[in-house]
């Protein structure tokens, strides 16, 4: 009966959100991530261009952010993205600060896609374990937000190039503002991401051994399948489809599967925690399960958390005290 009912509560959390997800024409722009080639690139071209990035380094590495650009003031940080947007709002990154008595590790946490707020309750338990909580605003969201949106289509959408943009746009802030805290005195760098903010934290992770930990909770390998199979995202499928299918929205989003950077994942210096949902419909257990699997195979050992939960229902007590328990936990590295 208790698992009928959050199944129930997590289906009714997601129709919530159905009405401003609506259907839009494909669109296939590979000039948004790759701005040295012409809008009217065909789909296998983009393909070809986005796996060859997948395998690319610089793709998400950033220029560094001069000093002097940087805003940090009491519990504010501000500077400019090191990937310039079509939205003046969006080209500035800003994160909320909640200082812990351990001045020497921050977690930086990127929050789930359409957040409207940062969590005080997140950064008021783990700042209590010690660890200072940077909450950046992803591309599109909060202070960042394109006027009049009802979803933020730009960051996850049927637009391939946008959405590949977008999350590069994240990953890129994600690092250029690990490394602003580094440059201000932390030794020990931690990302927490949840459902598409845990892709960005993955990939950060990945790219940058700076990270020493990192929580990937409600997440997966290839986000094309998440959004090609998941509840939340039904309308980018029915955008798609007979127009791209899966393999191609693949290629597409290569740079974006994590499956694709498990050797990174897998390095013995970075500590994984996972916290997934056995009831999620919105990023499948059996997608998760493959990078699971995909991580061991590359030697990695990842701590999991299974809980007989939904995707929003991750956010009910007991489940979102667990999830919180493993993550201090993994902090700290004890088991």
């Amino acid at each position: 009966m208790l698992h009928k009912m959050l199944d129930l509560w997590d289906e009714r959390r997601a129709a919530r959100a159905d009405p401003a997800k609506r259907p839009m024409e494909p669109i296939i722009d590979a000039s948004l991530p790759f701005p040295n080639v012409k809008p009217a690139t065909s789909l296998n071209a983009f393909c070809a261009m986005a796996e060859d990035a997948a395998n690319e380094p610089s793709f998400f590495t950033p220029a560094r952010v001069n000093e002097a650009d940087v805003r940090w003031k009491d519990d504010r940080i501000s500077f400019p993205s090191p990937l310039i947007s079509d939205l003046e709002a969006n080209n500035t990154v800003h994160a909320s600060v909640e200082a812990g008595k351990d001045g020497g590790h921050a977690l930086v946490v990127f929050h789930h896609w359409n957040a409207q707020e940062r969590s005080d309750r997140l950064a008021r338990y783990f700042a209590a374990k010690g660890v200072t909580v940077v909450q950046m605003a992803l591309p599109y969201h909060m202070e960042r937000r394109r006027p009049g949106t009802e979803n933020v289509d730009d960051i996850l959408s049927a637009d391939l190039g946008r959405t590949l943009r977008s999350m590069r746009q994240a990953v890129l802030d994600g690092r250029a503002l690990i490394g602003i805290l580094k440059d201000g005195g932390f030794d020990q760098i931690s990302v927490l991401g949840m459902s598409v903010g845990s892709w960005v934290a993955g990939l950060v992770a990945a790219h940058d051994e700076r990270v020493h930990c990192a929580g990937l909770f409600l997440s997966a390998g290839s986000l094309a399948d998440v959004a090609w199979t998941g509840r939340a995202t039904r309308h980018i499928h029915t955008s798609l489809d007979g127009v791209v299918e899966l393999d191609q929205l693949r290629r597409t989003w290569a740079p974006l599967d994590l499956a694709q950077h498990t050797s990174k994942l897998a390095r013995p210096e970075l500590t994984l925690q996972f916290v997934l949902g056995k009831r999620d419909t919105v990023v499948p257990p059996d997608l998760s399960e493959r990078l699971l699997s995909a991580i061991r195979n590359a030697g990695g050992d990842p701590r999991i958390l299974w809980l007989n939960c939904g995707h929003y229902s991750l956010s009910l007590p007991p489940y979102i005290l667990w999830a919180g328990r493993s993550m201090a936990a993994a902090l700290t590295g004890s088991r």
